[in-house]
This record gives C-alpha cells, structure tokens and sequence, in this order.
C-alpha cells in the first residue's frame, strides 16, 4: 500500500470554509485516474489550517470519494492531544495509513519527537508514515531517530524530503537509509522535483504534491521507474522543468492551487487565509508554464 504513486490533495477553502464540493471533486478525481493512493491533510492539504473537527470531516469526505483506492490522512498538531484526536477521527473515517509530521513552536528535541511517534504507536492499529519535512516544521531527523522510530510496531514507511540531485549520491542515501531501517518499512520520496532520482535510487513510493490535481502528469514518471526505465523516468521529470521551476519560485502550494484554480476545480481564492494565492505577474508565469505543458 505505501508504495508507487501517492496523491496529495488540496483542501480548497471558499469564504465559508472548507469547499467540500470542490474536494470532493479532487479526491473522486485523482481516484479515477492511475495513481496508487490518495492522501490528505498533508502540507498541500493545509492540515495546519483546520482544527479538529474540520479535519474529521475532510477525512470522512475523501473516505466516501476513494473508491478502492488506499487513503492516507494527515494527523499533525501542536499537541500529541490533539494528534491522538485526529488519529481517531481519521481511523473512524476508514483511513488505511496516518501521516505524522512532528508540528512544533517550541523547538523540538529527539526525545520529544521520538516520544510522539512512540504514543501515536501505542494508540492506532494502522500504519503510520514519518512524515520528514524540515522546510515546515524545523525540525530535522537524524538517521538515528529514524533507526529508533522505524522500530516501532505500526511506523511503516519514510517520506523523506527529496534525494541529492546526483544519481549515485541519491543511491548512496537510499542505500544508507535501507541499511539502517527495517526491510518492511517503505521509503517514499517528496519534492516533486526529485521524484524521478529518488525512484531510480531505489524509493518505493513518490508521495507527490502535484498528483491530485495532475495525475496525467505524474504517473509516467513512476511507471517508467517501475519498469527499470532511468532514463524513461528522467525524461518524463524533464518534461516537467516548467513546473519545477514554479515550484522552487513560488513553494509548490501555492503553484497547485493556482494551477486547480485555472483549470476550474476549485473557485478562487482557494488557499486559507493569511495565505494568499498567486496574481498578477505571478499568475501570468503559472499560466505560461500551462501553457508549456499543454494544460491550457
């Protein structure tokens, strides 16, 4: 399950809150199409954004819109509280795996993360994803927390914050990684943009921001790396430099919104206020890089 093409929606906001029409629409969407799970509540799904409450309705509402495909639900928080509370909410709605971030303002310790990940595993009988993303919560692994969290009875796989741009270099981390992790815990890539190296270095799974919205897009990359296809896989990435370019311009949230936005999933604004979506020149530089990929 927590392998090949995982799908981060987007939680579209109207001026009344969460737009469940619209979500709902993006989730029955990226499942008709051919990627292998679909996800909420990540980074791309504003989990930050929602209290509890609003969060146990998104996961029941990508429940019922899945089909058969396995889903995922994001449950960081501030408080390990309020992460058991969205664990169960999101158990309750039929979630087949939990994404835990390790969310903070005070800065964090090892012992404090460890301890979160070691009370969300005492408290679910799904499997959880380590949810690494340094750029969000400021909190940076160590290879030796991993060691000590992928211990854990129910943690079933990584998703790492990208790979080294170089091949053998982003070998020699997955290698690295394999070595020190248990053979049943998977390794997932993110960071779009290094979806193609990190698969061809030997990652199970791309948990990707931008295959909700463009699933078209997304899963030659994965097929071509599943089939043993390097170069099929670079090339499929390659095609997408507009995109990438976008991404390290503006974050790729901001970038996905705008682009459901232009092709009318969503309404716009979609993103949760303070956060304000692409306009103007801004805007003008999304729609070009449609253009370039025959989007629009």
């Amino acid at each position: 399950m927590l392998t090949g093409l995982s799908a981060f929606s987007l939680t579209p906001f109207d001026g009344h809150g969460v737009d469940k029409a619209a979500f709902a629409g993006l989730v029955n969407r990226a499942a008709a199409s051919g990627v292998d799970s679909i996800a909420v509540l990540g980074s791309t799904g504003s989990y930050t954004y929602l209290n509890p409450d609003e969060r146990a309705e998104v996961a029941q509402i990508a429940a019922q819109n899945v089909g058969e495909k396995p889903l995922i639900v994001g449950i960081g928080a501030l408080r390990t509280k309020d992460v058991l509370k969205n664990a169960e909410s999101a158990q309750a709605a039929g979630a087949n795996a939990l994404l835990l971030a390790p969310v903070s303002y005070q800065v964090l310790t090892n012992d404090d993360v460890f301890g979160l990940f070691s009370d969300v595993n005492a408290a679910v009988s799904v499997p959880v994803i380590v949810y690494d993303n340094p750029t969000t919560t400021h909190f940076t692994f160590t290879d030796e927390l991993y060691a000590s969290i992928a211990a854990l009875k129910n943690v079933g796989s990584f998703k790492i914050p990208g790979v080294p741009e170089d091949a053998a270099q982003a070998k020699a981390r997955i290698d690295h990684l394999r070595s020190i992790l248990p053979e049943d815990v998977t390794l997932g890539v993110s960071g779009d943009m290094f979806a193609a190296t990190g698969l061809n270095a030997g990652c199970d799974a791309w948990y990707s921001s931008m295959a909700a919205t463009l699933p078209d897009l997304a899963v030659p990359i994965v097929r071509a790396a599943a089939q043993g296809d390097v170069e099929g896989a670079v090339k499929a990435s390659q095609q997408l430099q507009p995109l990438w370019d976008l991404n390290a311009r503006f974050g790729s949230l901001r970038v996905i919104a705008a682009i459901a936005e232009e092709l009318d999933l969503v309404s716009s604004p979609c993103l949760p206020l303070p956060i304000r979506g692409l306009q103007g020149d801004d805007r003008e530089a999304v729609r070009r890089a449609m253009q370039k990929l025959g989007l629009l």
